[in-house]
């Protein structure tokens, strides 16, 4: 017989992946309590289906890559991968999908954890049907936050629907290589995973109805773009899918735009996610989708959610704002680290509102504000050669009004030839010239991630261009392409 257990925290945090984990840590160090809900595995999807177990299968294709391009190090190593220890490599990196660090963690930080499945009744009010056979009926003092993460978009291709095909989860915990593979989609999940598995011995071919990596400045992306053809990777760039099926034989097939065909032993479909929002009660609190369209919460610089019952900055007698949102529920940037930097801006603007420390909105820049959300959004593609950016390509500074100019070279200084024989790489910097500051970069080439927060710190400090013109770059190293920037800027 199933028991009901009603529950206090200050603070319900539905979802503990890596953004819910950072919020419950942070309410707990502002000296309130906290409670994780989670269904399935404490450390969420980037842990053991995403940023960690990719970047474990991405990471010895490049190394092996690395060491084939310098001479000395070409004569060492073999000219292929053993499969077998790159995907042991990556079940270390996942735990072999166990929890038990995480748990522990939670509980010597002082959080508790109820494993089932949450869902908010009311303003405050979340029941959880546990995976214990108990029903848990909690309360918060003071804020509920919605971390639930995001779920894959499923595109409208005649006869997908049909079939059994990969998302990323089943990419990244796969237990063999598939001889040939297909790839839907030309976003950074796509994009990695066909590099990944091309590298690991199949045979990919990836359809894409625009281009490769949109988001990223076409010079920028056509060095990735000659990297995945490099290792034989077959692309079908601005094509559609017009239907897929499954064969007699166990294989699938796409028909392209024109009739074209692809056929492989395994379909990755990796078109983009959602806030995963579904089935979580949001509708109790008159927070529903609209026109048949998913549901889209509308959050301020703290994660506050908009328009849900009871949420306003001042509630009389209701204890003020209460519902949170964030990471990739909040739906503004689904990407880890931005997630967790919401967070961490979360759980303290809810701790200082516990105390009386907050009212309204917090200042820009502030440890309550989102503000980086933005302005400073940085990105990494692991692929190799790597993109890395942050902050506003051209294109999206001009949108919003400001007046740019950009500065674009090839990376070719004494590092750069060093680091690899035929080093291929690509820079950019966006510049507000009624400031004279950043407003963006972005880096393509080898090993270029490490080039990125270097950006970031610029463009969230504002440095002054002539003031950055004094940081001087280590020689011999890839970052003296900063330096070349600069000159060609005019300084």
């Amino acid at each position: 017989m199933t028991a009901q257990r009603e529950r206090e925290f200050d603070v319900i945090v539905i979802g503990a992946g890596a953004v819910g984990e950072n919020v419950a840590e942070r309410v707990v160090r502002g000296g309130l309590t906290a409670v994780l809900i989670e269904a399935e595995l404490v450390g969420g999807e980037c842990s053991y289906w995403a940023c960690m177990p990719s970047k474990a299968l991405l990471r010895p294709g490049t190394a092996l890559h690395a060491a084939q391009t310098v001479p000395g190090a070409t004569e060492a190593v073999t000219r292929t991968l053993d499969a077998a220890a790159v995907l042991k490599r990556r079940d270390y990196f996942t735990s072999n999908w166990q929890d038990d660090s995480q748990v522990k963690w939670a509980e010597d930080a002082g959080i508790e954890l109820i494993r089932g499945h949450g869902r908010i009744t009311a303003p405050r009010n979340v029941e959880v049907a546990g995976r214990d056979g108990n029903s848990y009926l909690l309360s918060a003092r003071h804020a509920v936050v919605v971390a639930t993460g995001s779920r894959p978009n499923v595109p409208p291709i005649d006869g997908l629907a049909d079939l059994k095909f990969w998302t990323t989860r089943e990419a990244t915990s796969a237990r063999e290589i598939p001889g040939r593979l297909a790839v839907l989609g030309g976003g950074v999940a796509g994009t990695e995973l066909a590099q990944a598995y091309a590298r690991l011995g199949a045979a990919v071919t990836v359809v894409a109805r625009h281009g490769l990596l949109g988001m990223f400045p076409a010079e920028a992306a056509d060095l990735v773009a000659a990297g995945l053809r490099a290792d034989g990777v077959e692309l079908h760039l601005q094509t559609g899918t017009q239907s897929a099926r499954g064969d007699a034989d166990g294989t699938l097939t796409l028909t392209l735009d024109g009739g074209s065909t692809v056929t492989a032993d395994k379909l990755l479909v990796a078109t983009g996610r959602h806030p995963a929002l579904e089935g979580i009660g949001l509708e109790s609190v008159g927070l529903g989708a609209e026109d048949g369209k998913p549901l889209r919460l509308r959050t301020d610089s703290t994660g506050l959610v908009a328009g849900a019952a009871g949420n306003a900055a001042a509630t009389p007698g209701g204890g003020g704002p209460w519902l949170y949102a964030a990471g990739d529920a909040a739906g503004k940037v689904m990407l880890t680290h931005q997630g967790k930097y919401e967070a961490r801006a979360t759980g303290d603007a809810i701790a200082a509102r516990a105390k009386g420390g907050l009212a309204g909105e917090p200042a820009p820049w502030s440890r309550y504000a989102q503000t980086a959300d933005e302005h400073a959004i940085p990105n990494v593609v692991f692929t190799d050669p790597e993109l890395a950016n942050v902050g506003r390509t051209v294109e999206q500074a001009e949108k919003e009004g400001f007046k740019v100019s950009s500065v674009e070279l090839p990376i070719q200084v004494a590092g750069s030839s060093l680091h690899a024989e035929h080093y291929e790489g690509w820079a950019q910097l966006v510049v507000d010239e009624d400031r004279k500051v950043l407003l963006g970069a972005t880096f393509a080439g080898p090993d270029v991630a490490e080039l990125l927060h270097a950006a970031t710190i610029a463009v969230v400090g504002e440095v002054p261009l002539d003031r950055l013109w004094h940081a001087v770059p280590s020689y011999p190293t890839i970052s003296e392409v900063w330096l070349r920037l600069l000159e060609d800027y005019g300084l």
